[in-house]
């Protein structure tokens, strides 16, 4: 269940408030294009910007809508109370697994961390994927912690962010996280500019930012790489490179919610305030390039 493409959807706004009706409209349109999972409200999914009774909201129509989709929940938190709220909250929706970065206000030592997947994992009745995103969290995990906390009892997967340059550097890193990991924990990638990279270098799964949106795109991409097609797997992403570009230049979440919006999938201004999203003068090389890549356009909301 934790390899494979996990599309990572928006959790879209109207008026600051969760419009259901898109979110639904999301996870259906990934459904259709046949990922393998979806993780809701993770960074992509504005998790830590929604209240407890949002979060529990995205988290039951993701799974209502998903349907035999296996859903994951990211149920990251400042406060450890809090974290296991939202993973109650998670489980009695139907999530097949919950998602954890160690967030933070204050700067966290590898101990707290430790304790922290210690008590959630402990406490939880489904498996629990580990989220490594220092750019967001500012905590970055060394091998030492990655052995530690995945040999704790129902950790799952590991969410790593992103692989060495070139590909035999690439593939003895995931060797040496292999090494240090139990069998079943299974290896992720993300940052969407590395999976191509991560796939053909043998991770388990990608954890997709790009899939939650483009969903088409990133299924034709995870297809190559999972099948050892290294040469299509880099030319799909590649081709894709426009998107990587505004994501190292913006940020994914911005990107992203632009796209969607673009494409009319969900209503403009559609992230959570303060956020305020791309200007125009941001959008409009990024619709080019969707535009000379064939992804759709607002009259269908569709990838071509």
């Amino acid at each position: 269940m934790f390899s494979g493409l996990s599309a990572f959807p928006l959790t879209p706004l109207d008026d600051d408030t969760v419009d259901e009706h898109a979110f639904a409209g999301l996870i259906e349109r990934l459904v259709d294009a046949g990922v393998d999972s979806v993780t809701a409200l993770g960074s992509t999914g504005s998790g830590a910007y929604l209240s407890r009774s949002e979060r529990a909201l995205v988290a039951r129509r993701a799974v209502l809508t998903a349907g035999t989709t296996p859903v994951f929940v990211g149920i990251s938190a400042l406060r450890t109370t809090h974290v296991l709220e939202h993973a109650e909250d998670a489980q009695d929706a139907g999530a097949r697994g919950l998602m954890l970065a160690p967030v933070s206000y204050q700067p966290l030592t590898p101990d707290d961390v430790y304790r922290l997947f210690e008590t959630v994992a402990g406490q939880s009745d489904v498996p629990v994927i580990v989220y490594d995103n220092p750019t967001t969290t500012r905590f970055s995990f060394d091998d030492d912690l990655y052995a530690a906390v995945g040999a704790l009892p129902g950790i799952a997967s590991l969410k790593i962010p992103g692989v060495p340059v070139g590909a035999e550097a690439a593939r003895a890193r995931i060797d040496r996280l292999r090494a240090l990991l139990p069998a079943h924990v299974t290896i992720g990638v993300s940052g969407d500019a590395h999976a191509a990279a991560g796939l053909t270098a043998g991770c388990d799964a990608w954890y997709s930012v790009i899939a939650g949106t483009l969903p088409a795109s990133a299924v034709a991409l995870a297809r190559a790489g999972f099948s050892g097609d290294t040469e299509e797997a880099r030319r799909l992403s590649s081709e894709l490179q426009p998107v990587w570009d505004a994501f190292s230049q913006h940020g994914s979440l911005r990107v992203i919610a632009a796209v969607a919006e673009h494409l009319g999938l969900v209503h403009p201004r559609s992230l959570p305030l303060p956020i305020l999203g791309l200007d125009e003068a941001a959008r409009a090389p990024l619709h080019a390039a969707l535009a000379d890549l064939g992804l759709g356009g607002p009259d269908t909301g569709t990838e071509r």
